[in-house]
């Protein structure tokens, strides 16, 4: 049987690390306190009805230091600030990515993508999984102003190490910026989905030919294209701005990293064992009474982790798209959110939002090389050409390999508000206990040794 010295001891230990683990769990998942925010705009982008603006702004104002980003926020403003309604100019993307630049180097102009294939300029984006392209650490499209970015305590997006850098360059970003103005155009929805017969084009904007089947997308909407008008519209030049807010602290042993992942529903992975990811798509119209149409493919996961955050791009048509693990379990279910009237932010017809994913720490993992699917579903009561499966994916990476037949875990977590709980109650249990020996030794005539 234990002394009433050493089971009050215990006790006091035991209060001693239970406050210690509640006082850490408070400290590790609160970053708020240190959080900074910035809002810039980009370069001056002027556009006339039916105009098409596709460039890419090299160098963009950016936060500096070694920082942990938190959200990434973005609309079109016009000159005065205010945002810019989707059926005015529609936002068929922005994406913004971090790259290295060679010190001495005069910075790119704003303007067309020179891609990355000097020696002078390296890509750093996100961590997979599409070898070609896709590599932004954030972007979104018509729904940007509804849909959260936020990354949940205690994580957060690391940039600006001054070891990832290599030797000779510094970090720098580079933001895309895809808008199309539909005002007085005889289709507005028609040149959102980039259809080649209202551009009026058969070369892309390398100058190579088009494919007859090609109806729709990209290569038929590049910078500077000009979508139909209606007679007699005039012609009013007008400049806007992206619009995007920055939030962030310092980095810090409090923050856990996580890595972005982005998959693609036209990825050729499970074709050739090769992720070529296509980027876009078309939907054929319904020949039946079943108007959905529904578009798979699969990815090999490269790492083991904990999903943190989860959101899909879809273009206007879309309904919704999903991410399933190997054992079809949901990673991750995000829908469309369909505007209902005129004002920015609301418009009816477009896209303005996407549910996104905020799962509990812990409670979705992913093994490494584990088989994903993704899923994504548009409407097909009409065709839609040129559009987009995207599904943006956050990770906190595990610091050993997780094993397939293991892939579903519940960590086992006691909130901050229990741990009090149980120190309060530890408390009062000690107290009885000490009032229970003190009768005890006085029943039995022990006394304490006077010195």
């Amino acid at each position: 049987m234990l002394s009433g010295t050493t089971l009050g001891l215990l006790i006091v230990l035991a209060i001693a690390f239970l406050s210690t683990c509640a006082q850490n769990s408070q400290a590790r998942l609160t970053l708020e306190n240190g959080l900074k925010s910035k809002v810039y705009l980009s370069p001056k982008i002027t556009q006339t009805p039916g105009s098409v603006s596709n460039k890419f702004y090299y160098d963009i104002d950016f936060p500096k230091g070694h920082i942990a980003i938190k959200s990434f926020n973005a609309e079109v403003v016009d000159e005065d600030g205010n945002p810019v309604s989707l059926k005015e100019t529609y936002l068929h993307h922005w994406v913004a990515t971090r790259y290295y630049q060679r010190k001495g180097i005069k910075n790119p102009k704003h303007s067309g993508n020179f891609g990355f294939h000097q020696s002078d300029f390296i890509s750093a984006g996100n961590a997979g999984v599409c070898n070609n392209g896709l590599t932004q650490f954030f972007g979104l499209g018509s729904e940007t102003r509804k849909t959260s970015t936020h990354v949940p305590d205690p994580y957060g997006i690391e940039v600006g190490n001054p070891l990832e850098v290599p030797n000779g360059y510094e970090e720098k970003w580079v933001m895309n910026v895809h808008a199309i103005d539909t005002r007085g155009v005889v289709d507005a929805m028609g040149c959102t989905e980039c259809r080649c017969n209202l551009y009026n084009v058969t070369e892309d904007e390398y100058g190579r030919d088009l494919k007859p089947d090609y109806v729709g997308g990209l290569y038929c909407c590049y910078d500077e294209t000009q979508c139909k008008l209606k007679n007699g519209v005039e012609i009013v030049k007008r400049n806007l701005y992206l619009k995007y807010t920055v939030k962030w602290v310092d980095w810090s042993d409090a923050v856990t990293p996580v890595k972005i992942f982005i998959f693609d529903v036209t990825d050729t992975w499970q074709q050739n064992g090769i992720h070529d990811c296509l980027v876009e798509f078309n939907v054929e119209k319904s020949k039946s009474n079943d108007f959905i149409s529904t578009r798979r493919s699969n990815a090999s996961f490269p790492i083991s982790g904990d999903v943190v955050y989860g959101v899909a791009h879809l273009h206007s048509g879309g309904l919704g798209s999903a991410l399933y693990g190997e054992d079809g379990r949901v990673i991750c279910a995000s829908k469309a959110i369909y505007g209902e009237g005129n004002e920015a932010g609301n418009e009816a017809g477009y896209i303005v939002g996407m549910n996104t994913c905020y799962p509990k720490p812990g409670s979705i993992k992913i093994a490494k090389n584990e088989v994903l699917t993704l899923e994504s579903s548009y409407s097909s009561e009409k065709s839609h050409t040129g559009v987009m499966g995207l599904f943006y994916i956050m990770v906190a990476e595990s610091s050993s390999t997780l094993d397939a037949s293991s892939l579903i875990h519940q960590e086992s977590e006691i909130p901050i508000f229990f741990w009090g709980v149980g120190v309060f109650g530890l408390a009062i249990f000690a107290a009885v206990m000490v009032s229970y020996m003190r009768r005890r030794q006085s029943e039995d005539g022990y006394h304490s040794i006077a010195n």
